[in-house]
């Protein structure tokens, strides 16, 4: 009596299927985004002079531009029509005055307006005090970080005492978003479910962030403690995802090996029945 092939090939068959599974299962899925075509304003600034073609260059390297926001978003227009783009009937709104331009960055960054508004330095709004370019830059916006607060940008207004004291408060508390936010994007690799966890971190990073407008001790340290807690909780959430994920990858281990030894044993049946 021979142990019929068929059998074997099935085994072989079922073991290579869940390997492939298992790897697919672990393995990151990384998917290219594609990007929007370039809108009129990019692509006739792009080929004026330097004083007209510098704010694209700039734009580029923006944390606007690594978000999607064009030129449009903040000065308004036809971003496809390049005849009538910076018409007034088209919603062109052009480049605001400075003592505008904290309502006209305040349009997407209402409570960051809100705390600046309320601080020293958007007390002295209008009267040589600082306003959202100063720090952020106007084309080349940098992203919101404790970069920001250094001694070179903050003393060409006044002494960096009081930044330093400021941004000592929000260290810790800024390395926590940072770790969060990583243990995150890498569950998203792997096709994680990670909407929601993205959204809060989200929120309370830009509850955060506008403390920097804020520009009190006090206010910084008491809400920097109650953010901190908050993240704390997501960080919690992906400690019980890790735990879950490792003892699925056990599981998964222990079913594998176990289709490998059972075809490594219809394997050894084969030959016993063909001597």
């Amino acid at each position: 009596m021979r142990y019929p092939a068929l059998y074997t090939k099935f085994f072989m068959t079922l073991v290579i299927f869940l390997m492939t599974a298992a790897l697919i299962h672990l393995s990151p899925h990384l998917v290219a985004a594609e990007g929007p075509a370039e809108i009129v304003c990019i692509q006739c600034h792009s080929a004026l002079p330097e004083k007209f073609s510098a704010p694209v260059k700039q734009w580029r390297g923006s944390v606007h531009a690594e978000n999607g926001i064009g030129c449009n978003d903040c000065h308004g227009g036809d971003p496809k029509d390049a005849a009538n783009a910076m018409k007034p009937e088209r919603g062109f709104l052009g480049a605001p005055k400075e003592p505008s331009i904290p309502s006209f960055c305040g349009r997407c960054h209402v409570g960051v307006m809100k705390d600046y508004l309320a601080s020293v330095h958007g007390r002295a709004l209008g009267k040589g005090g600082p306003t959202c370019v100063t720090c952020h830059g106007n084309h080349q916006v940098v992203k919101a970080s404790l970069e920001i607060i250094n001694e070179k940008r903050c003393s060409r207004c006044h002494s960096f005492e009081r930044a330093r004291t400021i941004r000592q408060a929000m260290q810790e508390t800024e390395g926590l978003f940072i770790s969060v936010d990583a243990r995150i994007q890498a569950y998203k690799k792997i096709g994680s479910d990670t909407e929601k966890l993205e959204k809060s971190l989200f929120s309370l990073r830009n509850s955060f962030h506008s403390l920097f407008h804020n520009v009190n001790v006090d206010t910084v340290k008491k809400e920097s403690t109650g953010i901190q807690a908050e993240v704390r909780k997501i960080q919690t959430q992906l400690d019980q995802w890790d735990e879950a994920g490792g003892k699925r990858k056990f599981a998964g281990a222990l079913a594998v090996s176990f289709m490998v030894m059972i075809a490594l044993v219809a394997h050894l049946l084969r030959k016993s029945y063909h001597q």
